[in-house]
């Protein structure tokens, strides 16, 4: 398998469109399928054996939520 090069980026998007894809994801962790999505011109698929956690963060008159999906790339 091909390397893929490191990136780290973050992506806005409308809310309606943010909404459709929580619920993408919603759906397939109910029925325990992968989930697919496109981000910045980037297809990822998140294998059903993938990590979740919420995370918190607060400073400089700002706070941050940040949802969570991590797996190894075997």
């Amino acid at each position: 398998m091909t390397q893929k090069p490191d990136r780290d980026i973050e992506k806005d998007y409308p809310l309606p469109e943010f909404i459709e894809k929580l619920r993408r994801l919603a759906d397939a962790l109910e029925q325990g399928k992968r989930f697919e999505i496109q981000i910045a011109g980037e297809r990822i698929s998140v294998p059903v054996r993938a990590s979740f956690n919420i995370e918190h963060e607060r400073g400089q008159g700002q706070e941050e939520i940040e949802f969570q999906i991590k797996w190894v790339v075997e």
